[in-house]
């Protein structure tokens, strides 16, 4: 199985005297942390403060951290975790260490006892589903098979205990939970809120895609080959969804909603078995944070709100991993509360505030008994449940024929969809093995193009690279014709409003659709600008960045008629 390797040689523990000291030159926030953390304070005190300094102690993490050429941080994470940002000068990538109550406390020699006693608890621990329960059980035995007297240990009723320190205890019952219920070595992963991908490529150190710090390698590391494939049976045991070498491809999804991807064995993997964890956010990414991150600005924001409120069709469209399903779930805020939403996915991903939200998922035929159902059969079903707006996670295929169908009846669609341009959109809806017909793709009223891309001063970001109004197509010369409402300037990393007093689907459309005459249908870019200014003012004076809190006031101000 993995273990967990420090990028440093720890430093004994030292003395009282020298803790002190060490103390006295921590931050107030970080003796703080370590005052309320017994084994934080013992990692300080183990950690080659010459070597790298005292860490600072950042109880919340921000964008502009990523900007600092040497980190040498700490970050508190769920269930009183820590998180070090340990730097590395000969490497491009910092060290990600999880600082843990087994962290620097050797309870190794320990537990194999555990295990072992625990063998005969096996079955009543197997009857016990809900992990609360599950949980309280473990810690029950643990203090059943451990004492920290030595004197009964001793005694003369030989009771068979073991002996162990108060702080061996506090590490045994959190490693036994940890593994028992959680998904050991990967389960502190999964409790930082900052992490985006997990990724073991086979032998060595798991990779980390970080919000803040982006690639980073973690100190979990497999020694061999036999230690991957252990933990990928492992992982595939855990997931109920077993890989072996006649089913060697697992996608599935962790409980937290995460989505998983495990590759079994040698024969297919050069380098072995590997595993990939695509983090789930609790709350999803409003619109103003992507603002914040330089994502789109406000005007594009107003821009984008009229459409959906008006039931505009709309793809997103980009590659993998440019922030396409992150857009898509900020987005659906501007869709009206009272709407109905119906979304259908492979692995759930999208996730709307709407109350009245039917959330389906693709099923794979494992059995006689549980026959498949795709995109195609979901998505023909959602016709007929009367949705205000259909959402599908990715189209890929032959479902988008339904998808378009469903655009013709008077149905909202939006989706993700992988293509680089909105040429390259049109050529795989209209080219095998979709073959959408050519004068179906008006329906199609938005191509919103989502990029990874590299700024000026080097950094990676995600922006949206333009958006784009799907006018119509022109069968005498076999054409399309779309406007590129907006647009990012690689040079200046700010957004030009191309559309501006030139848009079709503000001036034909949605004017229209609001009862503007025609001698007045300009005046719909005013709106634009002050609906632009409300979303600044919600986000700047208010402070509002979160996803569901954006939503209620959005809703709010609707009802009151201030949009």
């Amino acid at each position: 199985m993995a273990v967990a390797v420090l990028p440093f040689t720890a430093d004994k523990q030292i003395s009282s005297q020298g803790w002190d000291q060490l103390n006295g030159q921590l931050s107030d926030k970080l003796r703080k942390a370590c005052d309320e953390s017994w084994f934080l304070a013992d990692y300080i005190q183990h950690l080659a403060v010459n070597d790298i300094d005292i860490p600072e102690f950042h109880p919340k993490l921000t964008r502009n951290l990523s900007q600092s050429r040497s980190r040498n941080l700490i970050y508190p994470i769920k269930q009183g975790l820590f998180v070090h940002i340990y730097p590395d000068p000969a490497s491009t990538r910092d060290h990600y260490i999880v600082v843990e109550p087994t962290s620097v406390a050797p309870i190794d020699h320990l537990v194999p006892q555990i295990e072992e006693l625990l063998v005969g608890w096996g079955e009543d621990l197997g009857h016990i589903q809900d992990p609360e329960k599950k949980e309280a059980f473990l810690l029950q035995l643990i203090d059943r098979f451990c004492t920290t007297n030595r004197e009964i240990t001793n005694s003369r009723r030989k009771v068979e205990r073991i002996w162990v320190t108060p702080r061996e205890l506090a590490g045994l019952k959190y490693r036994i939970v940890r593994d028992k219920i959680g998904l050991g070595v990967l389960q502190p992963l999964l409790l930082d809120p900052y992490i985006e991908d997990i990724s073991c490529s086979g032998v060595g150190h798991i990779f980390i895609e970080h919000k803040i710090f982006k690639s980073v390698q973690s100190s979990i590391c497999f020694v061999d080959h036999d230690d991957v494939d252990s933990f990928a049976v492992w992982l595939g045991e855990w997931i109920k969804s077993p890989v072996t070498v006649r089913n060697p491809l697992v996608d599935a999804v962790l409980p937290d909603g995460s989505r998983i991807n495990i590759v079994y064995g040698r024969e297919i993997s050069k380098r072995g078995s590997n595993f990939t964890i695509r983090k789930f956010n609790d709350t999803p990414i409003s619109v103003t944070e992507l603002i914040e991150f330089g994502s789109l600005d406000y005007t594009m924001a107003s821009y984008l709100s009229f459409m959906l409120e008006e039931g505009m069709n709309m793809f997103v469209v980009g590659a993998t991993a440019s922030g396409k399903t992150t857009l898509l779930n900020a987005l659906s805020a501007f869709i009206s509360s009272e709407a109905k939403i119906v979304t259908i996915e492979d692995t759930p991903e999208v996730y709307v505030p709407h109350k009245n939200w039917v959330q389906e998922v693709t099923r794979h035929d494992n059995s006689q008994q549980n026959k498949g159902l795709g995109m195609f059969e979901l998505l023909r079903a959602a016709l007929r449940q009367r949705p205000d707006r259909i959402i599908v996670g990715e189209i890929r295929s032959v479902e988008a024929v339904v998808a378009f169908q469903a655009m013709q009846t008077g149905h909202g669609v939006m989706s993700t969809f992988h293509a680089a341009s909105v040429e390259k959109l049109i050529q795989r809806l209209t080219g095998d093995p979709i073959n959408i017909p050519k004068t179906y793709i008006d329906n199609l009223n938005l191509a919103v193009i989502q990029s990874a891309v590299r700024l000026a001063d080097g950094k990676s970001a995600r922006r949206i690279i333009s958006v784009n109004e799907i006018i119509g197509y022109d069968p005498v010369t076999d054409t399309f014709s779309f406007l590129e409402a907006f647009n990012w300037n690689p040079t200046t990393d700010k957004f030009e409003f191309r559309g501006y007093m030139n848009s079709y689907l503000l001036e034909q459309i949605i004017a229209i659709r609001r009862g503007i005459p025609p001698n007045k249908r300009k005046s719909i870019y005013d709106e634009v600008k002050r609906r632009a200014r409300i979303l600044e003012k919600l986000h700047k004076d208010k402070g509002i960045t979160d996803f569901n809190e954006l939503f209620k006031v959005l809703s709010e101000a609707r009802k009151q008629n201030l949009l």
